[in-house]
């Protein structure tokens, strides 16, 4: 008798109810996800800096991937600390998302598969993106250079994730008009809702004159340290404010998370179980159990392409794009 009370105190420690959380957490990423009637194209835009927009973006894409979804990262931020985080190479003579929006080559031409992950794609930036708003300042139709290369892009995705700069300039607005989606990470701390009033009416201006489907569908908290009471201050303000589109999920401070990318790595190929992989994991199935309310119809006028099942790096298949997503 005395035995088995022992064993239930034993389980009921810090460390066990964690191992059983993560235990728990992979076991739900091995169900898999539903895949989504049309390509989900979500921007990940805040102009606040510092508050895990890359971070965000890569470890909800390779969370996704790992729930067996097709996914494309579009490093859409200079630095291309997106695609140091994904392993992708991201010199000045690698193909690049600068060449499908200023030189108009075909997204295919420059996707590169990520080799840690099955499923998951990335279109790298490089230091030439740095240029690229003064110059797509004379280019026709320059707010919806990247809506059209994604609208051509004939492989199947489930979703395509845009890492946006710390800036509402034109590449910014080229994601927004791209996307149908925007989510928007919030740091846990003071100034959490500094700039953000900005972006909502930027999301705003563009739905109103560029893209009628634009909207905001997501609020991740992020760097939650939940030993402190601002941070839970924060998140009940952000919550208040935004009760639909927050997510129940918030991403907690790590070490793990900050050193992932230095070995060109996302967290959940660096260190599975730590909280904070166990966290994106578990924000990646909330967002796509979130697919079939905000999800459904076709993005640009085009139709999903099949189921998309297989796992080879995209490449373009010439013909007609009908029946294509």
């Amino acid at each position: 008798m005395q035995d088995s009370e022992t064993i239930g105190q034993i389980d009921d420690t810090p460390i066990a109810r964690a191992a059983q959380a993560a235990v728990q957490a992979i076991g739900r990423a091995g169900e898999g996800l539903p895949r989504p009637a049309a390509t989900r194209v979500i921007v990940v835009a805040n102009q606040k800096g510092g508050v895990g927009k890359t971070t965000t973006t890569v470890n909800l894409a390779a969370s996704l991937a790992m729930h067996g979804l097709r996914v494309l990262v579009v490093d859409l931020d200079p630095q291309g600390n997106a695609s140091t985080a994904l392993g992708i190479d991201h010199h000045a003579e690698v193909p690049s998302v600068y060449d499908v929006l200023v030189e108009g080559k075909p997204l295919a031409d420059v996707v590169q598969p990520v080799v840690d992950v099955e499923g998951l794609f990335c279109v790298p930036a490089t230091i030439d993106l740095a240029g690229a708003e003064i110059e797509l300042v004379s280019l026709v139709a320059r707010e919806s250079r990247l809506q059209r290369a994604i609208a051509a892009y004939e492989q199947p995705l489930d979703y395509v994730l845009i890492d946006c700069p710390p800036s509402l300039g034109l590449l910014t607005v080229n994601a927004l008009v791209a996307g149908r989606e925007v989510l928007i990470p919030i740091q846990c701390e003071y100034y959490a809702l500094e700039g953000l009033g900005q972006l909502l009416r930027n999301v705003e201006l563009v739905r109103a004159h560029l893209n009628p489907a634009l909207h905001v569908s997501t609020i991740l908290l992020t760097m939650y340290d939940a030993r402190t009471r601002l941070a839970a201050q924060v998140a009940e303000e952000v919550r208040t404010h935004f009760p639909q589109e927050v997510l129940s999920t918030a991403i907690p401070r790590s070490v793990r998370i900050s050193e992932a990318p230095s070995y060109g790595q996302t967290v959940l190929t660096y260190d599975p179980g730590s909280t904070g992989a166990l966290s994106y994991l578990e924000a990646a199935r909330e967002l796509g159990l979130r697919a079939a309310a905000v999800g459904g119809g076709p993005l640009l006028g085009q139709q999903r392409h099949g189921s998309g099942t297989g796992h080879g790096a995209p490449v373009a298949q010439h013909g007609t794009t009908e029946g294509h997503r």
